[in-house]
């Protein structure tokens, strides 16, 4: 793989890592170098970095490449729930265990592999290894997830991620119940300062804020609907499992509980609302409760069915850096 090795100088001290690369190498954009970042490809020093370490004269960076040649996207078939199609845009309810586009060790056998098999137009559409997508959800985690199928609506739905303007809708069953029946968790998310591919609550992390309300107890687990008003990595496993409710089944944040059925983190995407980039209206849209989490339900003793209202969050407590 090529390496790039940069020593800024004493006029590049202080700015942005992803600005210096990207100003200093031309070929590679400042949302290429954040993808770089992402997948640990920059050393900063010695040390792992994020797009917004501050750089310093003298300090040398190297910068992984990936091959120039990058394998071609195979088309597999469709077995992922199509929500709803049109021109602009698919949702998508993604089952648990499939991956959402490819990467470092997972080629094939992903979200997008089988969204082109039915739609190549998706190979125009944003980045060549993850065509059409403009938001992820994790590997274990199921749910409504939309792709944009045409440049503009990805421009636009970008957009509305980046501004914090998708309502985005999750159920989690957790251990343990809160002391209220809803709230605010407002506290910053960053690297884990000892675990690389985990996430935690730091004090110079990025700000992110998750809200709750309960919808069920359950003796010693509690069903909750969550939304998070940001969408750091890994943020709703990590907000729950430090106001001390982790998600059940979480094997990274949460504890060895066991329950007949489940043997994935329960946690899924229900609802996903936003402004349609053609029609220029609110759009919702809901993905059921996946099926193993209802039996997990109806294991524990609960009433669940599917709601006809979401539940608006309104004066709800915070909980601040627990």
């Amino acid at each position: 793989m090529p390496t790039l090795l940069l020593t800024p100088t004493c006029g590049d001290e202080g700015k942005r890592l992803d600005v210096y690369i990207a100003n200093t190498e031309p070929e590679l954009s400042r949302a290429q170098v954040k993808r770089l970042i992402a997948a640990n490809r920059v050393d900063c020093a010695g040390q792992p970095a994020e797009p917004s370490t501050r750089v310093h004269a003298g300090a040398v960076i190297t910068v992984t490449l990936p091959d120039a040649t990058q394998p071609s996207l195979k088309a597999e078939p469709l077995t992922a729930p199509l929500l709803h199609s049109d021109p602009d845009i698919l949702v998508v309810d993604k089952p648990a265990g499939l991956v959402v586009h490819p990467g470092a060790g997972q080629p094939a056998g992903t979200l997008v592999n089988q969204l082109i098999s039915r739609f190549p137009e998706l190979l125009t559409v944003g980045d060549s290894l993850r065509p059409g997508i403009v938001h992820r959800l994790d590997k274990d985690t199921s749910g409504v997830m939309v792709v944009a199928r045409t440049p503009a609506a990805h421009a636009y739905l970008v957009e509305q991620f980046a501004a914090r303007a998708v309502a985005k809708t999750y159920l989690a069953l957790v251990e343990g119940s809160p002391t209220v029946e809803r709230g605010v968790i407002d506290a910053p998310v960053g690297r884990h300062p000892k675990r690389r591919t985990a996430m935690s609550v730091v004090r110079d992390g990025k700000p992110a804020v998750t809200r709750f309300a309960v919808l069920e107890a359950l003796g010693r687990y509690t069903l909750l609907q969550v939304t998070p008003d940001t969408g750091r990595t890994h943020q709703i496993r990590v907000h729950l499992a430090a106001a001390g409710f982790p998600i059940v089944g979480d094997p990274q944040y949460g504890r060895k509980t066991a329950l007949p059925g489940l043997d994935r983190t329960f946690l899924h995407a229900h609802a996903l609302g936003f402004v349609h980039p053609t029609m220029r209206e609110r759009v919702l849209y809901r993905a059921p409760l996946a099926l193993d989490l209802v039996a997990v339900l109806q294991q524990c003793g609960s009433a669940w069915s599917e709601p006809a209202q979401l539940t608006p969050h309104v004066k709800d407590p915070t909980i601040r850096n627990r």
